[in-house]
């Protein structure tokens, strides 16, 4: 049979730069073209590759084809091939590709096919191309128009219809959530983009990203999700993230049903889990409000991986040269298969050429500007991948969710098995005690004394909320708290003190008395395990064992500070405005002098 070929010919105004991220999403365009999901069944070769083979059903006919994984250069072009062992058709190739044109660009579009008999060159000879042209070119208008900020949306989806009772369920959940301290005036917002936004957006809501695209602050949203969740508009998952492809390749709906390890096989792989890098926090519509569909629009798109920069296919023994021009900053030199990889600092000019071998693959010369240099001296053919350094932006790590007031107000039977433990790489922990409690009790009298410690806890946790921190634990009068960024550390450390300050002015002036709260204060980041203790999440370690023993050295209306902490960027530009004692002390469980940092005076306000 002979392969039918169309090409289609759109001219923008907007940049390829821009158009890519939309006209580049096949599985946003397949979903919005009405395309059914499909299957995928991933088979680990002999040569470390992996086949692909898709299942689905048009209509009444059932399709069956392999899927060869698309090759694209990002910002320049695509292309997707399949080849078909069951339906009308027998190849079935698109490409895209984007060429600049004075300011704007062109955008070709190429779908060639192939009947595999009667029907499907019939098919082909009669309704496939114009009911494309039809649909695609529709839908690439609307791509333009929504990047010229034309509408609100990229591409019309029709959205699941509500019946009269699961509205009224969304309108009182907004109304549950806008009423808690959680809502920050975005539930709304949230609830129409579960019920309205497209399958592909929604079937993984992921905090951080909505937070870009709002403009909103990261916690704001984080908290919204949560209380989402609370009430019932949203469900949370744990996924844990190859460390490859950055695909979930483990989803369970709590902490205690996390397994030690995955296996990924579209990069052929088993891995461990590590709170700090692939264990994420993500949402989705709950399925009382919207139900969602198991399987694929597309697996192999070039906006699955948005990391991913270039996806090519290089035969054994041969090379390719293309063009593509990246962005400096750091990037990952790896095959889709599994292997070896190499991490580059990319500063511009000439990218290095990758070659990949048996065993390695390496960064060498760069290649003349504007082009990516690929060579393959491996026995096997393989797809190399250059990607970018950021995809943990956008991942709601566990370390850093848990760390969050609201997700242990919340969830506190989020919680490990027991005895089960996990390495978190680096945690900011302060530990605060109120200094001469036990005098102060005898000096003013059990009620008030008790009054005053139970309004600074409150304090202390809404001033850690603030600063996206959590109290972990109270052990009498003192508070243990954890923050995954120590310069919030800091600055919640110096809002306490300036707080208990204010507080003790107003107090000894309404009052008559000079009776005060002191606050004894030390910060430690570091290292340290993760487990469950006392039916809630706790930390176990040196790291803590230090920031304890740091506040034990605070006289009380200052804060310590370990080496370690003080040297983080944020807090070093804090202290630069600080005077700053050094010291050292002997401390219980440290074989040596520990040297630590004074706090005795702060900057008018906390930022």
């Amino acid at each position: 049979m002979a392969v039918h070929s169309h090409q289609w010919v759109w001219t923008f105004e907007q940049s390829p730069e821009s158009l890519w991220p939309y006209l580049s999403d096949t599985a946003r365009f397949n979903e919005a073209a009405g395309l059914p999901k499909h299957d995928i069944i991933e088979t680990p070769q002999p040569d470390g590759s992996v086949l692909y083979e898709g299942r689905g059903k048009q209509g009444r006919m059932t399709l069956e084809w392999r899927e060869e994984p698309v090759n694209w250069v990002a910002n320049q072009w695509f292309e997707h091939r399949r080849h078909f062992t069951k339906g009308p058709l027998k190849m079935l190739c698109a490409q895209m590709r984007l060429e600049p044109d004075g300011t704007g660009c062109r955008c070709i579009y190429t779908l060639s096919a192939e009947a595999a008999g009667l029907l499907g060159e019939i098919v082909l000879r009669t309704v496939f191309f114009k009911s494309v042209d039809k649909t695609f070119g529709r839908m690439v208008e609307n791509v333009a128009r929504f990047v010229a900020g034309e509408r609100d949306v990229p591409f019309d989806v029709e959205p699941p219809k509500l019946d009269a009772g699961t509205r009224q369920r969304v309108d009182n959940a907004v109304a549950a959530i806008e009423e808690s301290p959680h809502g920050h005036g975005l539930a709304r917002k949230l609830a129409d983009l579960a019920t309205t936004g497209q399958e592909v957006d929604v079937v993984k809501l992921r905090p951080l990203e909505l937070a870009r695209r709002w403009n909103a602050p990261a916690r704001h949203v984080i908290e919204l999700c949560l209380e989402a969740t609370r009430v019932g508009l949203l469900n949370l998952r744990w996924d844990i993230l190859c460390p490859r492809c950055r695909v979930a390749k483990s989803i369970s709906s709590g902490l205690d049903e996390l397994p030690t390890g995955a296996h990924c096989g579209t990069c052929n792989i088993d891995y461990d889990r590590e709170f700090s890098r692939n264990v994420e926090l993500s949402f989705q519509p709950a399925p009382g409000i919207r139900p969602i569909a198991f399987g694929e629009y597309c697996l192999f798109g070039p906006m699955s991986t948005p990391h991913v920069v270039a996806q090519i296919a290089v035969p054994a023994g041969e090379a390719r040269e293309l063009d593509a021009g990246f962005p400096p900053g750091p990037y990952r030199l790896r095959t889709l298969e599994a292997g070896p990889e190499t991490d580059i600092d990319y500063e511009g000019g000439g990218f290095p050429a990758v070659t990949v071998s048996a065993d390695a693959v390496t960064a060498g010369e760069p290649a003349a500007p504007g082009k990516l240099a690929l060579s393959n001296t491996s026995p096997h053919d393989r797809i190399v991948i250059v990607e970018e350094l950021v995809w943990e932006r956008d991942a709601l790590t566990a370390d850093r969710v848990t760390a969050l007031q609201a997700f242990r107000d919340l969830f506190s039977d989020q919680v490990l098995r027991p005895g089960d433990e996990v390495s978190i790489q680096r945690v900011a922990l302060m530990f605060t005690d109120l200094r001469g409690s036990t005098a102060l009790y005898g000096t003013i009298g059990d009620a008030r004394a008790y009054g005053l410690v139970r309004d600074h806890f409150a304090v202390l946790t809404q001033i850690v909320r603030n600063h996206d921190g959590a109290v972990v634990k109270t052990i009498g009068d003192a508070v243990m708290a954890a923050f995954t960024d120590p310069g919030n550390a800091l600055a919640a450390a110096i809002e306490i003190q300036q707080a208990v300050a204010a507080f003790n002015a107003e107090h000894a002036q309404s009052a008559g008395t000079d009776d005060a709260v002191t606050i004894k204060i030390g910060l430690h980041e570091g290292p340290c395990i993760a487990v469950t203790l006392n039916d809630r999440l706790d930390y176990f370690g040196t790291t803590v064992n230090m920031a304890a023993r740091l506040q034990g050295q605070s006289a009380g209306g200052d804060i310590v500070l370990s080496e370690e902490i003080a040297e983080d960027p944020a807090v070093a530009a804090t202290l630069g405005d600080i005077p700053v004692s050094q010291e050292s002390a002997e401390l219980r469980g440290f074989d040596a002098p520990v040297p630590f940092r004074r706090l005795e005076s702060f900057p008018a306000a906390a930022q």
